[in-house]
């Protein structure tokens, strides 16, 4: 591959690699601080936003250092290549597949929203996320045993599964059971709740609560499919090209080219970067605890601000014990509880 190439690629990693660790640790933030979104089914947000924050940690600085630093790579028999094609595997596998039973989760609670509580208990939450967790590590032991194999591909500057015809029996099983399966299961999921909604949007709905009954505008409708169509475009934009690539080059025998196979790695790796954004930003909810945790952090701010520029003022009437006092008061951000005022003496 051409010299400006690789550094094009090695850019195009630091944007996929910057984005994804701002975006996920801000959605891990966000999920700490606000218990509203913390419901039994957390765990599967939490495993899919600690492997896109893995794999921007640990895959992509690692492309980005073999295409300027050692284009030519490793020995795909050496300690490093063989471990670092294992994680690769496991967290795009495990990302992928958490990222889908929160999907179904996502589904369950819009389509069955009367049986959901009883549905998704915390018990088959962890066991959802148990099975996962084993299907994956599965999934990346087998080329370590024999079946399949980890090599460096030299154009994509990483390790990962060998595409050649010799491992085509593992590279169609994990194609099919490891990303397709869980891809189109998604896409269906995210097709039908955009339908439903569709529906309920032209028929007009009226929810309840305890006081009154109001009419839900078919505009929210609309806009929470949103998220539904965007998430399902983004999903095939960045794995078909990958998918494709890698059939080919285990069915025919053959190396695709240099810039096609090192765009669909990009690609797939700017996945573990979306996946944050398009859950913090594109859903009310996830916006709203965003925008508090914006606001509370601009409050501490302004209120550590004041009380650093009160400091000299109390240090300078340090001898005048009235007038220091009434500084002090004077600089001190106002307590959330109103406080009982003092009654006048007559």
């Amino acid at each position: 591959m051409a010299e400006a190439l690789q550094t094009l690629y090695a850019v195009l990693m630091v944007v996929s690699g910057v984005a994804s660790i701002c975006g996920n640790l801000l959605l891990l933030l966000v999920l700490l601080l606000h218990k509203d979104l913390q419901a039994d089914t957390l765990g599967l947000t939490l495993s899919f936003s600690l492997s896109d924050l893995a794999l921007g940690l640990s895959i992509i600085p690692f492309g980005v250092y073999n295409s300027l630093a050692r284009p030519g790579g490793y020995t795909s028999e050496g300690v490093l290549c063989q471990g670092s094609g294992f994680i690769f595997l496991l967290l795009q596998t495990s990302s992928i597949h958490s990222l889908t039973w929160a999907t179904v989760d996502k589904f369950t609670e819009i389509c069955f929203a009367l049986s959901y509580c009883s549905i998704w208990t915390a018990g088959r939450s962890r066991a959802v996320l148990a099975l996962v967790w084993s299907f994956c590590l599965l999934n990346a032991v087998l080329p370590l045993l024999g079946f399949g194999s980890y090599a460096y591909s030299e154009s994509r500057f990483l390790c990962c599964p060998s595409f050649t015809p010799d491992n085509r029996h593992y590279v169609v099983l994990w194609m099919l059971a490891g990303i397709v399966a869980p891809i189109l299961t998604m896409c269906s999921l995210y097709g039908y709740i955009v339908y439903v909604a569709r529906k309920q949007a032209r028929r007009g709905t009226f929810m309840c609560n305890e006081l009154h009954c109001f009419y839900v505008p078919a505009n929210n409708y609309l806009r929470s499919s949103i998220v539904m169509v965007t998430t399902s475009v983004c999903l095939l934009v960045c794995w078909l090209p990958y998918i494709s690539v890698c059939l080919y080059e285990t069915f025919s025998g053959q190396q695709s080219p240099a810039v096609t196979s090192a765009l669909s790695a990009w690609l797939v790796l700017t996945s573990a970067a979306l996946n944050p954004w398009i859950t913090c930003m594109m859903q009310t909810r996830y916006r709203a605890a965003v925008r508090r945790s914006i606001i509370r952090f601009i409050r501490m701010c302004s209120c550590s601000g004041t009380s650093l520029e009160s400091r000299p003022q109390s240090s300078a009437l340090h001898l005048d014990t009235a007038n220091r006092i009434s500084t002090t008061t004077a600089t001190t951000c106002p307590p959330s509880s109103p406080k009982t005022p003092t009654p006048t003496p007559p």
